[in-house]
């Protein structure tokens, strides 16, 4: 009878869980965090062009110690 129940409870999860949506849009229409200067490490807009010394101290690789 217990696989009965669990049968049951089955049956009444799948009732109360809704459908997934369907989406037709174009996800190529969108863009991406990686499709933009910032994305590609680019200073972000407004910002000086000119690095700074906590610029340089970031960008030091990790064999430099």
């Amino acid at each position: 009878m217990s696989g009965d129940q669990g049968e049951e409870q089955r049956r009444q999860q799948a009732r109360r869980t809704p459908p997934a949506g369907l989406v037709f849009d174009d996800p190529l229409d969108r863009q991406t965090s990686d499709d933009t200067d910032t994305g590609w490490g680019e200073a972000p807009a407004g910002s000086s062009g000119g690095r700074d010394l906590d610029w340089y101290l970031s960008q030091k690789p990790p064999h430099h110690g």
